[in-house]
């Protein structure tokens, strides 16, 4: 599942802050090249920023269409998204284009989407979650009126950690931990030792409600009973900016990206996997993929998993093994279970998100996190796109997509050949329980994404979805650094580096690790 920037593109040294276009900036960068391995959102977003501002780079994508975890498929005339399919703060990407003069809109049309989600419960509660004002205050109102009042501070509560988390340090480079120590204070004085559950419990009393308003840090891989209450910004992030959808599919947003990034003059390189990146001393010289091309670059950036990136594409240098071995005892978030299909018939009545919440959900999300068992019950995200865009499906067919968090390879090993079809079934009658009854006979297409092919396609660890948990302790100065500490000139973006996973995140990192690539090309080329 799934989730940016206002403040301002990457500058020069020297120059006010403030959007860099080609024409500004290309002359600075004459001769300087880069290579952004992976084209993941972060990797495309990174590989924009850089060739607007006139650094030659070469986008090297290992599977046969761009995308990362954005990928899709085509079956039976029914398109389906591998997600993510919740686009927030949408001025993040518009930026990309704006570096350059552009307008996205030539490329990609965003629609809105209301209500962001329908959150339902077993007892068959439903609660519209959006940014009507109006509309969701008798909603909550529905479920408990004295949380009305409750739910106003929450809402000034969110607007401060965005203001703090996401605003202000969502963009900066953590690279030393004095510049933690110097964020530290105003992430205590907004409690970011709380976890989110907690801290919306202490404004909200319904618990009903208190799952609506924490649910969130699941679309990033964190649990909402430990992940730091800093993640309620994610509320005000919807807030501000809404729920989008791209006309034809997530899909579509990572073409335009593609399309834009050659019409600045990138270079991109599909179906090649990235081998090796070869280092002289503390610097990269080259990179090397598995068809045998192998070119020099100035500077490298990865945008492929973070202990890929270490253990296997470093793995060669002192630094990727030792790199490696300290992520292997970090804790990494939660793999998912995806059943997509696609069904005769138009549903007007189930929206575009839903949340169907389980029995549980505290003992579920500890199931998943902690014991790493895989429970008889779950919680589904049912996404159905063709309710806001019939063109992802044949007339009169409906394209969905059901989705469970379930714990990763390390905590859950079990043969996903075996136990698959069978989950499958199980989520498939769920959601036949609750709101399509005949929905095995509808059926056209159907098929399943597990663990072990998060691990296969995407090179992901333990076949986490997110990489790294986003724990207090995993962020900023402790996650993966935008610069690398030892190898000079090679660099993170993504879900491993800060500010963490969601689009608005990595599309974040990529503006933080363009920034620190142009100022070190900068440098370079005065010297």
């Amino acid at each position: 599942m799934i989730a940016s920037d206002t403040t301002g593109a990457p500058f020069l040294p020297g120059m006010a802050e403030g959007p860099l276009t080609t024409s500004t900036s290309s002359a600075a960068y004459e001769g300087r090249s880069a290579c952004v391995i992976g084209a993941g959102f972060g990797g495309l977003a990174l590989a924009i920023r850089l060739q607007s501002a006139g650094v030659a780079t070469t986008l090297v994508e290992a599977r046969d269409k761009p995308g990362g975890r954005a990928y899709y498929w085509e079956r039976e005339g029914f398109t389906f998204d591998a997600g993510p399919t919740v686009i927030t703060d949408p001025a993040c990407l518009k930026e990309l284009w704006q570096l350059s003069g552009h307008d996205m809109a030539q490329d990609v049309e965003l629609m809105p989407v209301s209500p962001f989600y329908r959150l339902n419960w077993p007892d068959g509660t439903n609660f519209d979650y959006s940014n009507d004002e109006e509309g969701l205050a008798r909603e909550i109102a529905k479920l408990d009126p004295v949380d009305v009042a409750g739910y106003q501070r929450f809402l000034e509560y969110a607007e401060g950690v965005y203001h703090e988390g996401y605003v202000r340090l969502g963009h900066v480079p953590f690279l030393n931990f004095q510049s933690m120590i110097k964020a530290a204070p105003a992430l205590m004085k907004k409690q970011a030792w709380r976890s989110v559950y907690s801290m919306v419990s202490s404004f909200i009393e319904n618990e009903q409600l208190r799952e609506a308003l924490s649910f969130h840090t699941l679309l990033v891989g964190g649990n909402p009973m430990t992940t730091s209450a800093i993640y309620a910004l994610i509320h005000k992030l919807e807030k501000d900016g809404g729920v989008w959808w791209a006309r034809g599919g997530t899909n579509r947003l990572v073409a335009g990206m593609i399309r834009h990034f050659e019409r600045l003059g990138g270079t991109v390189r599909m179906g090649d996997p990235v081998v090796k990146v070869h280092t002289v001393g503390n610097k990269v010289s080259e990179v090397q993929t598995q068809s045998g091309w192998r070119q020099r670059f100035d500077a490298v950036a990865s945008n492929a998993d973070i202990m890929h990136s270490y253990r296997d594409l470093l793995g060669g240098t002192k630094r990727g093994h030792d790199y490696a071995a300290s992520l292997a005892k970090k804790r990494f978030s939660p793999s998912l279970f995806v059943v997509h299909f696609g069904l005769e018939g138009s549903w007007p009545g189930i929206p575009h998100h839903m949340i169907l919440f389980g029995p549980r959900y505290r003992g579920l999300l500890e199931d998943i996190y902690e014991h790493g068992v895989l429970p008889a019950d779950f919680s589904i995200y049912l996404h159905h796109p063709t309710v806001t865009d019939p063109s992802m499906a044949p007339k009169g067919k409906s394209t969905f997509y059901a989705l469970i968090p379930v714990a990763h390879q390390g905590k859950l090993a079990v043969d996903w050949d075996q136990i698959g079809p069978m989950l499958e079934k199980r989520i498939l009658d769920e959601v036949g329980r609750r709101l399509i009854p005949d929905i095995h006979d509808r059926i056209v297409t159907k098929f399943h994404y597990a663990p072990k092919d998060f691990n296969l396609d995407l090179n992901a660890y333990l076949g986490s979805a997110f990489s790294l948990e986003p724990l207090l302790t995993q962020s900023a100065w402790f996650r993966g650094h935008n610069r690398d500490d030892v190898i000079s000139n090679f660099y993170l973006v993504g879900a491993g580096t800060h500010p963490g996973a969601g689009i608005p995140g990595v599309v974040g990192s990529a503006k933080a690790t363009a920034r620190l690539m142009l100022d070190d090309l900068m440098v370079e080329q005065s010297a």
